[in-house]
């Protein structure tokens, strides 16, 4: 799936998201000063800004299919190397990079067995690769859960997100595991946003930004009128704060290949 809208949308619906996440899983796989690293599906430049702080702009590749994205990451990450392409054949030769990450991209993968593959063949050996998808499953994505959980009061069958590649604990280490890379340990991410109040909540849906906006989208208006009134019953008045939880996965890349 390649994303439409402009990056400011994006900003506001998942985006808000990033700060916590990126410093989550570049932590997880222990990115320090002194590496090399490709961040495969950027967006609008989230985790590639947290990149350029550990490693420095000269240090950092990024790549995604949206042009949009690509503009955006270019501007909020210079002298970073951004090209626009897709994980299944990432622009860069092998064994470029101490580590390939991926942020809340394997679920959007045509082929998210190869687009690993993908990520270890620019990876040096005994280098990291590393991925994180929401909690989907079990509805640790809160947002998310909220959204989907008021859908189904009007779908019953919507069947919501849960299909993505990723999105269950455990999926994305099996995807390391057959892409060919070893030491594979997995776990939980935490992240949060702050809303100001229901209206920033529920604003960005409607931008038709990722799966869910999409879904929103397509369904007739009083259709989406009781979704929203099922999101704002599910929420507090007044400002809050939603926590959100990922998995990830980090495997490193043989030295025997």
């Amino acid at each position: 799936m390649q994303f439409a809208g402009p990056a400011a949308q994006y900003d506001r619906f998942m985006g808000r998201y990033t700060p916590t996440l990126a410093v989550a899983l570049a932590d997880a796989a222990d990115i320090a000063s002194g590496s090399r690293v490709c961040d495969v599906g950027c967006g609008p430049g989230g985790l590639t800004r947290e990149l350029v702080t550990r490693v420095g702009a000269a240090n950092v590749a990024a790549v995604d299919p949206a042009p949009q994205f690509v503009e955006a990451c270019r501007e909020r990450n210079p002298g970073a190397d951004v090209r626009q392409g897709v994980a299944e054949r990432l622009p860069w030769a092998d064994r470029e990079f101490d580590a390939a990450l991926s942020s809340l991209v394997v679920g959007f993968m045509s082929d998210p067995v190869r687009g690993v593959r993908e990520m270890a063949r620019v990876t040096r050996p005994g280098g990291t690769v590393a991925a994180c998808m929401w909690d989907i499953a079990t509805g640790g994505m809160t947002m998310l859960r909220v959204f989907w959980t008021a859908v189904r009061e009007v779908v019953p069958d919507a069947a919501g997100e849960s299909a993505m590649a990723g999105t269950a604990d455990g999926e994305i280490a099996e995807l390391l595991r057959g892409a060919g890379l070893t030491d594979v340990v997995g776990g939980a991410l935490t992240s949060h946003s702050d809303y100001t109040g229901f209206d920033d909540f529920w604003e960005p849906f409607t931008f038709a930004v990722g799966p869910a906006g999409h879904y929103l989208q397509s369904m007739p208006g009083e259709g989406q009128a009781r979704v929203r009134d099922a999101c704002r019953a599910a929420l507090p008045s007044g400002a809050f704060s939603l926590d959100a939880r990922a998995w990830y996965a980090r495997g490193t890349v043989s030295t025997s290949a």
